[in-house]
């Protein structure tokens, strides 16, 4: 009794079937000897019995484990069952039955069996059966305790199936309310949202919390193609997205079987292993153990495929399918006014977009009349092109015809100005510039590949964010002037339509860029004949503008010799010499015996120039390159562009800046100060210097490459005192030179002053000689000219004793010149001429001072 009351607790207490058995059995086991236990229920589709539950607590000899089936023909099982009654048979008795599982009992050692009918309301609903290993095993007053312990625990069941069966229908109900509201949640979404994406994410969230569906995508088919092209894709945010606008074919897919049958295709880990491997193995590297496609289709037309993943192996049943086929029909009238929609909005915002892009070719129109310089313009078009086609970066690159390189002109880059400096040069090799001007066709990039462009500066542009871009050349005439470029720091930035409409633009932009070429020349050739043309007024205002070069001693006519070999070729100068030795006039006579003659000779005193600006005056400077440069300067190399630069004084170049200098010596080509642009040049250069570089060389003060590159050609020009032949005749060409400038008749030069200043040393060369004569141009008031001789310290050089008198030196002086001339007195080439006075004149000078031909 007491067992059956712990039985009768245990009916009362456990409504889980289960729970139920597991008590059942421990009171089994304490009431009855036994080696196992089961409990099966029918199974009223298959008319057999289902094992229920066995004793986990017990020696297992059962062939069917739990859930499964046992026939009613045939077993002990089913005798009890369709006889209703307790059944206990022994070994022997087992081998009689006509089902395997009996044999399998024995043969697994059991030798004694009872199997008792579960009778409730006169309803059979299974039985309990408990086997032996023993003979024998069970009493008749066991057998009758067991059928006692049966009634309780068929009542047992009956509680327990009848609460299983109300809680099922509750769980139905549930269900049903769930698909009620879930279908009116959809339908309120397909009737208040027009755009797609929306639509997707707003039934992805009603799918996640209804039917555990962790994402859902939206596939639209093409029939042109016979391909899905994904729309979108509402995936958790671990996952990465999936690429909107990728095709998928759809035969062999997943969605094309799904749209051929009408019908959703659903698999997971567990069906047919060998359909679908390629979506299987994406479904499952992201975690997904099933999922598949639903066909949407209205009124037989096929719109497309509702793509659904789940991370439950089992989140499709049957019952949910036919849930998401209803759910599939709405989504189907959602997706067709959702494309309707968007064609139309497509439609209004193309001839927006046309509008926009006419009005965009108009004022570009108006800025290509209205600038002619290229930075200018560009920003100009950058700003109206921003409204139509937004980027980060505009530029337009020019091809330089002496390097063969393209060359940023004018850049538009607000986030970043220091990314690429104007005059920066652009490879032809391995950027898109180089590429659309050299194909003359137009260079798209969604993303930006350094695999595909992979020149330094588009990895600087990589480096600083950019990730798409558009290049188109600028054509002219046939011929390609430059690009234009716009980039962005996002990717996919443009599509072919936006290409086509730079294009367009490019077009336009050739035009200004041709004008502000011509506009940039002739401002340039106009600044440069400005520059020559006050270059040249100096030159003739310059006080040592001398015809010819006066001289006919040995010496001087050994360097005109030299000047008369070097001029015709191109060879670089130097000439060294005293200063005031006349070493720009001969660099004039090198010019002006060269072929250059017809092009510009540009001079330039190297020490008068302070160290700062030298630079500048040399190679010119850009607007801005410096504090005061307001306006562009043309320097001194690219004035005498195709003529000959004379550089004076190059020994006071500074060191730092000859090395510039050299390379401009070595390769014609330069850049100004504040530019990167190179200009190429055809210069010929004639230095001069009063220093020894040889010792600044020595002191560190002066390159050796430089001076080996200008001492080319070295011309020494002999000071003053080393050709005191010429003294008069420079003093009678100085003379002339001056009373003419002031107006004034000077017919003699006394020959005691002749005589001094042919006894002088010079010091200051013919810069002083000339000085002195202007200076007694001044004071002469008649036709003689009044040298002012106490100013100057003579000297004799004729290895005798030093000249006492002035009435001495007057003699020695007319002696000389009449031994020159042969003692001829007149005439153009007589002692008269040569002495600067009349014939009377001379002749009373040599009767005064006693000088006859015996002497």
């Amino acid at each position: 009794m007491r067992i059956l009351l712990e039985i009768n607790n245990s009916v009362i207490k456990h409504l889980d079937l289960r729970e139920l058995f597991k008590a059942i059995a421990a009171c089994l086991r304490r009431v009855v000897g036994h080696d196992s236990a089961r409990l099966t229920l029918l199974d009223a589709a298959s008319n057999q019995l289902r094992v229920l539950a066995l004793d986990s607590e017990m020696t297992n000899p059962w062939p069917v484990v739990s859930g499964g089936l046992v026939p009613i023909e045939g077993t002990p099982a089913g005798v009890a069952f369709r006889e209703r009654r307790t059944l206990r048979v022994d070994s022997r008795e087992l081998k009689q039955f006509s089902s395997p599982i009996p044999h399998y009992l024995v043969a697994n050692g059991v030798k004694s069996l009872i199997s008792a009918a579960l009778i409730a309301h006169g309803h059979t609903l299974g039985t309990l059966d408990i086997v032996s290993f023993r003979d024998g095993a069970f009493t008749e007053s066991e057998v009758m305790r067991i059928s006692q312990i049966a009634e309780q625990v068929a009542i047992a069941v009956e509680n327990a199936l009848n609460f299983e069966r109300a809680h099922q229908a509750e769980q139905d109900m549930k269900r049903q309310f769930e698909r009620e509201r879930l279908m009116l949640e959809i339908n309120n979404a397909v009737v208040s949202q027009l755009d797609l994406r929306e639509l997707v994410r707003v039934i992805s969230s009603c799918l996640s919390e209804a039917l555990e569906i962790n994402a859902v995508g939206l596939s639209l088919y093409e029939p042109e193609t016979a391909c899905f092209r994904v729309y979108y894709y509402d995936l958790p945010d671990t996952i990465p997205p999936m690429e909107a606008g990728a095709t998928i074919p759809a035969e062999g897919s997943i969605g094309g079987l799904a749209l051929a049958s009408g019908r959703p295709v659903l698999i997971n880990r567990a069906s047919e292993a060998e359909a679908f491997p390629e979506s299987k193995r994406r479904f499952y590297d992201h975690g997904f153990n099933s999922g598949g496609c639903v066909p949407l289709i209205l009124q037989g037309r096929k719109l497309g495929v509702l793509g659904i993943l789940s991370f439950r192996e089992d989140a499709f049943p049957e019952e949910r399918q036919q849930l998401l086929c209803q759910i599939a029909d709405q989504i189907a009238i959602a997706t067709e006014n959702a494309l309707n929609f968007e064609r139309a909005r497509k439609a209004e915002q193309a001839l927006a977009r046309q509008l926009e892009r006419e009005r965009l070719m108009l004022e570009i129109n108006n800025a290509v009349v209205t600038h002619l310089k290229l930075p200018d313009l560009l920003r100009t078009v950058s700003a109206c092109l921003k409204r139509v086609l937004p980027h980060d970066l505009a530029g337009i690159a020019l091809n330089d015809p002496a390097t063969q390189r393209l060359v940023a002109h004018a850049l538009d880059f607000p986030h970043n100005q220091d990314f690429v400096a104007m005059g920066s040069p652009i490879p032809i090799e391995g950027t898109p510039e180089g590429l659309a001007f050299r194909s003359q066709r137009r260079v798209l990039i969604k993303k930006l590949s350094l695999a595909e462009f992979s020149a330094e500066i588009v990895k600087r542009g990589a480096a600083e964010g950019l990730k798409s871009g558009c290049t188109v050349p600028l054509m002219s005439r046939g011929r390609p002037l430059g690009t234009l470029s716009i980039v962005s720091l996002h990717e996919s930035a443009f599509s072919e339509d936006d290409a086509e409409l730079l294009d367009r633009i490019g077009s336009q932009i050739a035009i200004a860029v041709e004008n502000g070429l011509a506009y940039q020349e002739i401002a340039t050739l106009k600044d440069k004949l400005n520059t020559e043309k006050i270059y040249l007024e100096d030159e003739i205002r310059s006080e040592l503008n001398f015809e010819e070069i006066i001289g006919e001693s040995p010496a001087i006519k050994k360097v005109l010799k030299q000047v008369g070999i070097v001029a015709p070729t191109d060879s670089t100068v130097l000439i060294l010499g005293e200063t005031g030795t006349g070493k720009e006039l001969l660099a004039r006579a090198i010019h002006d015996r060269s072929k250059r003659r017809e092009r510009t000779f540009v001079k330039m005193n190297c020490a008068a120039i302070p160290t700062g600006l030298l630079e500048s005056e040399l190679f010119g400077h850009e607007r801005g390159a410096f504090t005061g440069a307001i306006a562009t300067k043309v320097g001194r190399f690219e004035l005498a562009d195709g003529g000959t630069l004379f550089l004076d004084e190059v020994g006071d170049i500074p060191l730092e800046l000859q090395s510039k200098l050299l390379r401009v010596l070595q390769e014609q080509e330069f850049e100004r100060l504040g530019s990167t642009r190179t200009i190429r040049i055809n210069v010929r250069l004639v230095a001069a210097t009063n220093r020894d570089l040889t010792q600044m060389i020595t002191d560190k003060e002066f390159r050796g490459d430089l001076y080996y590159r200008l001492n080319v050609f070295p011309l020494v020009v002999p000071p003053l005192r080393e050709r005191r032949g010429d003294i008069p005749l420079l003093v009678r060409y100085f003379a002339q030179q001056f009373a003419r400038r002031m107006d004034k008749q000077i017919a003699t030069i006394p020959s005691q002053a002749m005589a001094v200043l042919s006894g002088y040393d010079w010091p200051g060369n013919i810069r002083e000689l000339a000085n002195l004569i202007e200076r007694a141009v001044i004071l002469s008031q008649g036709t003689d000219l009044n040298v002012s001789l106490s100013e100057l310290k003579t000297t004799v050089h004729d290895g005798h004793q030093p000249v006492t008198t002035l009435q001495t030196a007057e003699r020695d002086h007319i002696l000389r010149a009449l031994e020159k001339t042969n003692w001829v007195i007149a005439g153009p080439s007589g002692a008269a001429t040569l002495l600067g006075m009349k014939r009377s004149t001379l002749q009373s000078k040599m009767i005064k001072l006693g000088i006859s031909r015996r002497q």
